[in-house]
């Protein structure tokens, strides 16, 4: 399905799917309506001008689609999170967006996107975040769920 979406996305906006740019656009909503003037006097946000469009309805789908299938899975019955699980993924959200917009493009835009193009670079992208990702599973979980 993702595959389908990026070609539908590719058809009608000539765009590559991606997400992370969508932080800096709202971001850079928010200060507009604060300071305005500071947008489009700082290259970056003037690069991205900050408006809402298809790809911050996908970050919104991407929201409900995880509470929903949260909750068709169980939701609270299936596990009660330590009060820090909640605190933990908040700051590796954080962490990834952060690495995502320093890297120039997140997991969709690069991975996906990336790779849907043969792109060697989302290719090494992809392979890598999850040999990253199994290995901090490993170092901080410690063998739990075993």
């Amino acid at each position: 399905m993702i595959g389908v979406l990026s070609m539908f996305a590719f058809w009608s906006a000539d765009h590559p799917l991606g997400v992370s740019s969508v932080m800096v656009r709202v971001v850079g909503a928010a200060e507009d309506a604060v300071a305005s003037g500071h947008v489009t006097a700082t290259p970056y946000l003037a690069k991205l001008r900050p408006f809402f469009d298809w790809e911050f309805a996908l970050v919104v789908g991407l929201m409900l689609g995880a509470f929903a299938a949260w909750k068709l899975g169980g939701g609270e019955a299936a596990e009660k999170p330590r009060g820090g699980r909640v605190w933990e993924a908040m700051a590796g959200g954080f962490l990834l967006l952060f690495g995502a917009r320093l890297a120039g493009g997140c997991t969709s835009g690069h991975g996906i996107s990336g790779s849907l193009q043969l792109a060697v670079s989302g290719w090494v992208f992809f392979l890598t975040i999850f040999a990253s990702g199994i290995a901090t599973a490993f170092l901080f979980k410690n063998g739990e769920g075993r």
